[in-house]
């Protein structure tokens, strides 16, 4: 039986991808929504925005900013589900495990945002920064010296 998978928009085509490239792979807990990415990334971010620390239940989220046609999302069971804000801005989950997973957003167009913890392949580059500080949980002490930027 042949299974159909959806991709997100812009995906990167194998025959594309030279030869040379890095990628880095990943999935939801129970691996229903895979992806794959090629690298560079563009930038490594902790956001410590309240809508990420209601999202995924957490005092920050660690988002990894790609080129949404870097990135391929392999839904074979129809999943993946998109939650979209007021705003416009949508927040990607699996639909099986509840896994929060992908970001997009008007304000950043045509990138895709992929929660860093999800991956399963080492990546190009560490957390360069807390975004949206002013909002940080009191309860949890940070000891690294990453700037602290009030806002995005």
């Amino acid at each position: 039986m042949l299974e159909k998978k959806v991709s997100l928009a812009l995906p990167f085509k194998s025959s594309a991808v030279p030869m040379n490239s890095l990628l880095a792979r990943g999935s939801c807990l129970c691996g229903a929504v895979t992806f794959g990415m090629e690298l560079p990334t563009k930038w490594v971010a902790h956001c410590h925005c309240s809508r990420c620390q209601r999202a995924h239940g957490a005092a920050f989220v660690t988002w990894v900013g790609v080129e949404a046609g870097q990135a391929r999302i392999d839904d074979p069971r129809a999943s993946l589900r998109w939650y979209v804000t007021e705003q416009g801005a949508e927040r990607g989950f699996c639909g099986a495990c509840g896994s929060p997973m992908f970001f997009r957003s008007p304000r950043w167009p045509g990138e895709l945002h992929i929660a860093r913890a999800l991956f399963v392949d080492p990546i190009d580059r560490e957390p360069q920064v807390h975004v949206n500080y002013d909002s940080h949980v009191g309860w949890v002490c940070l000891s690294d010296v990453l700037p602290r930027n009030p806002g995005t």
